[in-house]
């Protein structure tokens, strides 16, 4: 059984997911007005302070980016707002079900594809229920439900 410490200093930990982990996740990895991403949404974190009450990272549900760092239009989008992306694109893997409280999806297929995994990996490994949602269901201030993939429409989504 855990102790009480261990319980009350356990970082919450947040999954971002994209297709290919080179644009959206590794952005929303935080939130701001106008991208969600991991990057923004450590950089709120540790403006506030949290930094020790979050474990925030994001990944793809492809890894024909793995290695690879994020988007270089992404990158530089994200600077102009003041928020420096460095991640490294790297897939979800099986061990993402028990390493992080809840996984927010950019959009339906990045949700269907992590379930999908998530069902087909659970007979090999023993997989806790996961909370998985998709990211535009769980932002107050938009009314949109999907995060749009800026990779092919060029600079006009990441000028938003």
């Amino acid at each position: 059984m855990a102790s009480s410490t261990e319980t009350e200093t356990k970082p919450f930990s947040v999954l971002f997911v994209c297709l290919g982990n080179i644009c959206r996740s590794p952005a929303a990895e935080g939130y701001s007005e106008t991208l969600a991403s991991e990057g923004v949404f450590r950089d709120i974190v540790k403006k506030r302070g949290l930094d020790s009450k979050f474990q925030i990272d994001s990944a793809g549900t492809i890894d024909y980016h793995e290695g690879n760092l994020a988007d270089p239009r992404m990158r530089a989008a994200s600077k102009r707002r003041g928020v420096e992306i460095t991640s490294i694109s790297w897939p979800i893997r099986p061990s993402d079900f028990r390493d992080f409280d809840i996984i927010l999806a950019m959009d339906k297929q990045n949700r269907d594809d992590i379930m999908e995994a998530f069902n087909r990996w659970r007979f090999r490994e023993t997989l806790p229920m996961m909370h998985t949602r998709r990211l535009g269901n769980v932002l107050e201030k938009h009314d949109e439900t999907e995060v749009p993939d800026p990779y092919h429409g060029g600079h006009k989504v990441l000028r938003r």
